[in-house]
């Protein structure tokens, strides 16, 4: 229990860095001149760097240890939460807030930590107590952020509001060093045969795996098209930059060939196989959840303000009702799925996030205020559900790859969040709304394909014994 409330801590911590931005929004945009566009594009700048910086974090997860990675992470991140609290122009708010959104990584991180913890028969409340706590850090900075910026006084208070959260981050970064450790005494930390890719066992896997990385560069492209929109790109640069990324998956395909191909020739032993199907599946849920979340948290204090004529405190008091539902409904998520099947739990809770969302596309300013409270909030218990029950399934697949898993997963919630925030910038916020449960009913046609976890896993420890750990 030590180890999961030092690392929700973490994760918090992280959450409150990442979305510092969201309440201050107005406050920044009066500050600066900016326009609708720009404000918009920051929002997706802010959720573009955890695509890659998720699987790269998970890897290295894998190979050194999460006390190590996430402390370290945390240390980084303050610098950029810095640089935006202090940025002169608006190009040096954009470069830093791309750059901030690596702390969006910490995600992973905890869940490889807080799998080593527990058993699998309580793993999803686990990793749901994990979740939603750390989730709860938008919340948090929703609700406290204005107040503090109006303490420091000014119209620039904002600045320090923000600064505040990059020294709490450098601060915990060296408490959680001391304190953490990667596994309990006597247990095995297992570590994958390559750092470098994930590992899959079937040459129809590895296909798959290839074909699953193709959004994640895409959504990267996009996000340069989206910043050519507001000029912080030229069309060359633009070009430029797709020709980049198109060389950089050509590499990652080959590298992942490289890795994969020698053990896949030889024949992967019928123990040490697992369906990369499973996590192609929860990609696509968690596209759905955490994705929406994390762009519906990222327009909703603007939404309310301009939609109900609200302050900036008082939208982001209303707003954080969205995300103040995952300290019940993330771990709620986690201990259904524990108790009920993870299959079932996620098709139950997949059909509640795409009705909620229909609902909250019908949401006005002829509404009253409390009613379109009720709507977010009901809306955001399936949302943050289905989050903690896809992370349920996780840890179950491979143990020694779960930071590579859960970072490919992680990063597909950033890739729905920059796609999401997208059409957000091209349409009305109820047909925003719209879009998003129209991608939950495709997560629901996915989940066909997705088995509950069951037996055991077999896993190779450095001295070349294998053990086997019930999954189900």
């Amino acid at each position: 229990m030590k180890t999961l409330h030092l690392t929700w801590i973490a994760f918090f911590i992280t959450f409150v860095v990442w979305f510092n931005m969201a309440p201050m929004l107005q406050a920044i945009g009066d500050t600066f001149g900016l326009t609708k566009p720009q404000i918009k594009s920051l929002l997706v700048l802010n959720v573009s760097m955890a695509i890659p910086a998720r699987i790269i974090v998970g890897m290295l997860t894998d190979r050194f240890g999460p006390r190590r990675v996430y402390s370290g992470l945390l240390f980084l991140a303050a610098f950029p939460c810095f640089a935006f609290a202090f940025a002169q122009t608006y190009a040096q708010l954009a470069i830093a807030r791309f750059a901030l959104g690596f702390i969006g990584a910490g995600f992973v991180i905890g869940i490889r930590m807080v799998s080593e913890w527990f058993p699998h028969n309580e793993l999803g409340t686990a990793e749901g107590i994990y979740g939603g706590w750390g989730n709860f850090g938008s919340a948090a900075a929703a609700f406290t952020l204005p107040s503090i910026a109006l303490i420091f006084g000014g119209p620039e208070g904002w600045r320090w509001a923000i600064a505040a959260t990059g020294a709490i981050c450098l601060l915990y970064s060296v408490v959680y060093y001391l304190s953490a450790q990667d596994v309990p005494e006597g247990s095995h930390y297992f570590k994958p045969k390559s750092t470098g890719s994930m590992m899959v066992t079937s040459k129809g896997d590895l296909a798959l795996l290839i074909a699953m990385k193709v959004p994640l560069y895409v959504a990267l492209g996009l996000l340069a098209w989206n910043l050519t929109k507001v000029g912080l790109l030229t069309p060359q640069t633009e070009f430029t930059l797709w020709g980049l990324l198109a060389a950089l998956f050509a590499f990652d395909a080959g590298n992942t060939v490289r890795a994969n191909w020698p053990e896949l020739a030889r024949g992967v032993p019928q123990v040490h196989q697992y369906k990369f199907r499973q996590v192609a599946v929860l990609n696509i849920l968690y596209f759905a959840t955490f994705g929406s979340e994390l762009a519906v948290v990222s327009m909703l204090p603007l939404f309310f303000a301009t939609t109900f004529g609200l302050s900036p405190v008082a939208a982001g008091m209303v707003a954080s009702a969205y995300a103040f539902m995952n300290l019940m409904s993330r771990p709620g998520g986690g201990w259904i799925s524990d108790r009920f099947g993870r299959k079932s739990t996620l098709i139950v809770l997949t059909m509640g996030l795409a009705v909620g969302y229909f609902a909250m596309s019908l949401v006005g300013e002829t509404w009253p205020l409390w009613l379109a409270v009720v709507v977010a909030m009901s809306c955001s218990f399936f949302v943050q559900a289905g989050e903690g029950a896809v992370f349920a399934v996780v840890p179950l697949i491979k143990r020694s790859q779960t930071g590579a898993i859960a970072g490919m997963t992680g990063a597909y919630g950033n890739v729905g969040a920059v796609i999401y925030l997208i059409v957000y910038a091209l349409v009305p916020p109820s047909t925003f709304f719209l879009v998003i449960a129209a991608t939950a009913v495709l997560g629901l046609i996915t989940l066909l394909a997705l088995e509950n976890p069951a037996g055991e896993i077999a896993e190779i420890a450095e001295d070349g014994t294998v053990q086997m750990i019930p999954v189900g």
